[in-house]
């Protein structure tokens, strides 16, 4: 068995101290962050979906008002034209 190969072997793998930057001294390099134009469309689109009203309370406010007066008042044929069109979505939905 021979030992002196070992530690030829152990010097080749073995750790050397690490030396620390001075301190004050700048790096040569920065980090950038770049944002896509699409990237840039999302988040403007996000801000403006943020700003946005959850109601519009231009068009609630009349029929609210025709609601509390009695006066609202749907067709037959409104309400199933309606229907008729959300059973449709429902059905070719599920394909």
């Amino acid at each position: 068995m021979r030992i002196d190969a070992y530690t030829q072997v152990q010097q080749l793998y073995s750790t050397q101290s690490t030396h620390k930057a001075a301190k004050g001294k700048q790096a040569d390099f920065q980090d950038k962050l770049q944002i896509s134009s699409k990237g840039k469309d999302i988040q403007t689109a996000r801000t403006a979906v943020a700003e946005a009203p959850d109601v519009r309370e231009e068009v609630v406010a009349p029929l609210k008002e025709q609601v509390n007066a009695g006066t609202y008042g749907v067709t037959p044929e409104s309400f199933a034209e309606k229907l008729f069109e959300k059973y449709n979505t429902a059905l070719l939905g599920s394909f």
